[in-house]
């Protein structure tokens, strides 16, 4: 199915013409470079995320690019708002057949300090979350012969110190990725795993707080980056699959 113009236009042209994309933690950060580097690239995009304001300018952004991003503010981790957001995502743009997993929270500590509440706040979004929106978007994603992507973390190759909550859930997610791609086999939609190291985010900027350090964004790979990374995965024929892509600052940034 052919995607709607937005505010009649005409259908859009490019690479990813026809497709339809769900991009989670679109409000700021890689989500929403992503959400944006697949509308240039002709998919229509439908970018979701909890801050309402943040999403409205990048409808605006969009907007002033002629681009086809279409936002639904929403809560994943809550059962109703993935509902929603599936129904809303089928009624507007039909058969999805991009999701990109791109929110996540971050929390850190020593164990001896670290809080229950936080690991489960943890455990909500970064796990739990992309399992059970994957879940919902299976059969669209399937019939489509589609790509899941998840955006994980350096983290969820090798833990850092006082980071174990959010390390675990990225080693969690990564497990979820690998065994989703082994069930689906070659009939099901191809599974990619995206692990960047520091990357200039807002979640970034409050780790350089946490551990003391300057803020220096030009230091480290930008938002978009991530975003072209994820281009070039879904532009590749079929008979080829990306598992797992490694992404590090050409600085070395401890």
């Amino acid at each position: 199915m052919v995607p709607p113009p937005i505010n009649g236009d005409t259908p859009p042209s490019g690479r990813l013409a026809g497709r339809v994309a769900v991009v989670t933690g679109a409000s700021s950060g890689i989500g929403y470079a992503v959400a944006l580097e697949l509308a240039a690239a002709g998919a229509a995009v439908l970018a979701t995320g909890r801050d309402r304001a943040a999403l409205s300018r990048l409808a605006g952004a969009a907007a002033h690019r002629g681009l086809a991003v279409r936002v639904h503010p929403a809560e994943i981790t809550a059962a109703a708002g993935r509902e929603r957001l599936v129904e809303t995502a089928r009624n507007q743009l039909g058969d999805i057949s991009i999701l990109v997993h791109s929110a996540g929270v971050y929390h850190s500590g020593p164990m001896s300090l670290a809080s229950l509440s936080d690991l489960d706040d943890q455990y909500a979004v970064n796990l739990r979350a992309p399992y059970a929106l994957t879940q919902l978007l299976l059969p669209d994603l399937t019939r489509t012969a589609g790509d899941i992507i998840f955006v994980n973390s350096t983290q969820g190759l090798a833990a850092s110190p006082e980071v174990g909550q959010y390390a675990a859930t990225k080693h969690a997610l990564r497990a979820i990725a690998d065994s989703l791609r082994a069930e689906l086999g070659s009939k099901g939609p191809r599974v990619c795993t995206i692990l960047p190291g520091r990357t200039a985010t807002a979640m970034q900027k409050r780790v350089f707080e946490l551990e003391g350090r300057d803020w220096d964004p030009e230091g480290l790979m930008q938002p978009e980056d991530v975003a072209a990374m994820v281009l070039s995965v879904l532009e590749l024929p079929r008979r080829a699959e990306v598992t797992d892509i490694v992404m590090r600052p050409a600085r070395k940034v401890s």
